[in-house]
């Protein structure tokens, strides 16, 4: 019904063989990534992947996360008021405070929010090594993960067992 729903909701980020996923409902509330850790000489996908659409994916849940939880500080309020200003955010009316986050409207639909409010769950089929290698080699996703912006879960390909990291 209205566009700026398609990513509200958004809870999970999978990078795993379509296997794992495949037949599964997520009621589009997970990013997927089909990845075979065993195809990936020198895990240089794997590395792609946590440093580009995992990262995206943690901006999008963020995003939708401080606008949820504090509209007037994260978000920018009611969009039928909103003056865009450049390319850095809105202002609403004709004065007062640049706002950078998403307006009321991408998150409620009058009696209940869209968005359920909460860290994106990144879930990554990948050897434990591998995934340690591309966190200690790029400082936006080692701060992403030491930090607690997102929580990650390895599985286990042998087992399926599912750890936090």
């Amino acid at each position: 019904m209205r566009p700026e729903w398609g990513l509200a909701g958004n809870a999970a980020f999978i990078a795993a063989p379509r296997s794992r996923t495949r037949g599964r409902d997520f009621g589009g509330r997970a990013f997927l990534h089909s990845y075979e850790w065993r195809e990936d000489t020198g895990f240089k996908v794997l590395e792609l992947i946590m440093t580009a659409p995992m990262v995206v994916a943690s901006w999008i849940n963020l995003q939708y996360l401080g606008s949820t939880t504090d509209n007037r500080a994260f978000g920018c309020g009611d969009k039928t008021l909103h003056n865009v200003c450049g390319q850095h955010g809105v202002l609403e009316g004709n004065a007062g405070d640049l706002r950078v986050g998403l307006p009321w409207q991408s998150l409620h639909d009058g009696r209940k929010l869209m968005h359920e409010p909460q860290r994106l769950n990144v879930v990554i089929e990948a050897p434990r090594a591998a995934v340690a290698d591309v966190i200690a080699k790029h400082a936006m996703v080692r701060d992403l993960v030491q930090n607690g912006w997102l929580h990650l879960w390895l599985i286990d390909s042998l087992s399926g067992a599912v750890q936090r990291y």
